[in-house]
């Protein structure tokens, strides 16, 4: 059995890995951290975790937070992972981090976006954690970059395509569509009911910090250097993202194409699903679930490829992918605990 641990789990990616891992059958749940509700349990902050009736918030300092574990799942802020993941990764634990602090490569890039990095020794020893893409770096890893939930919406589309030169490097555009949880747990005005129901808007226009990751990515994918136009956008509901990218489709490409190289790259990765020609996603249909659904189409009059995909930006987006990720530092198969079917309607 994994002893696996939780370093600030009073968040939505804390309460989403502990509703996973619950369902897994080779984890079991040894402490879980939060500073501000450290002595309460964590039913008395979540009822709908019945199963963890007993279990207790600690403080990061506590002695029962150095009890040895296989694995520590960190769903702290950035700058806090940073200064955690060295501590645990000595003491013998594998991490995945669901920060942004080990995702970017580059010290620089990192410090332009962010803060200053203080463990920028591990940079290069973390492995980006998209299974469908670094499989066998992740495990062969002991520290797991979760990625974002944008940029994991945004790369698995583009990421074939521009693989094998079926869309231009350059000029691509990004839209995406988040639920109010994208934006973490935390008290703010702009997250109130009032604020956000029947209303629609973009933020940090040009200026989000998955920006730098998604750029990182499809600059690997396409060879050379990629920089993309990134807008993000709040939607009135609680979980998912819907993400649009627009291309520029290489002569003679036909959404027949795209679909058969999309369907390729992905035949053997169990979470991303292929919508057929005339299909396209809906984040209700992924609700829940660790899956990101695909859909194609090449306008031929504009000669654009505008691919569509959805995933729950708390599963696939947040703790369902550190879960993948997890299980495949742990040889086991990555599915593992993770085949539950989407919470619709």
């Amino acid at each position: 059995m994994i002893k696996a641990a939780i370093l600030g789990g009073s968040g939505y990616t804390g309460v989403e890995l502990m509703r996973i891992i619950h369902l897994h059958p080779e984890v079991e749940l040894v402490w879980v951290t939060s500073r501000k509700h450290a002595g309460k349990s964590v039913t008395s902050l979540f009822p709908s975790l019945i199963a963890y009736d007993g279990l207790n918030f600690i403080d990061p300092s506590d002695k029962a937070a150095e009890q040895k574990v296989d694995v520590v799942f960190t769903a702290v802020p950035h700058q806090t992972a940073m200064n955690a993941v060295p501590h645990y990764l000595a003491a013998g634990a594998k991490v995945v981090d669901l920060s942004a602090d080990f995702r970017i490569r580059n010290q620089a890039v990192y410090e332009e976006w962010y803060v200053k990095h203080t463990a920028p020794e591990l940079l290069e020893k973390a492995a980006y954690g998209l299974p469908e893409i670094y499989e066998s770096r992740i495990k062969e890893s002991r520290l797991v970059a979760n990625p974002g939930c944008y940029p994991t919406s945004t790369i698995l589309p583009l990421f074939p395509l521009l693989k094998e030169g079926l869309i231009d490097s350059q000029g691509i555009v990004v839209d995406s569509k988040s639920g109010a949880s994208g934006a973490g747990r935390g008290a703010s005005v702009a997250l109130l009911f009032c604020e956000v129901n029947e209303a629609f808007k973009a933020y940090k226009v040009g200026q989000h910090r998955h920006t730098p990751e998604i750029e990182q990515e499809l600059s690997v994918a396409a060879g050379n250097g990629v920089t993309i136009n990134f807008t993000p956008h709040l939607v009135p509901m609680s979980r998912g993202i819907l993400t649009t990218s627009y291309s520029k489709a290489k002569e003679g490409v036909a959404t027949k194409d795209v679909l058969e190289r999309l369907e390729h790259a992905y035949k053997k990765c169990p979470f991303v699903k292929v919508l057929p020609e005339g299909s396209f996603p809906n984040v209700a249909h992924v609700r829940g679930t660790n899956f990101c659904f695909i859909g194609a189409f090449v306008d031929e009059r504009t000669g654009r490829v505008i691919l569509v995909s959805a995933i729950d930006n708390l599963t696939k987006g947040a703790s369902g992918q550190a879960v993948q990720n997890m299980n495949l530092m742990f040889g086991l198969d990555q599915e593992t605990g993770l085949n539950s079917l989407a919470l619709f309607p």
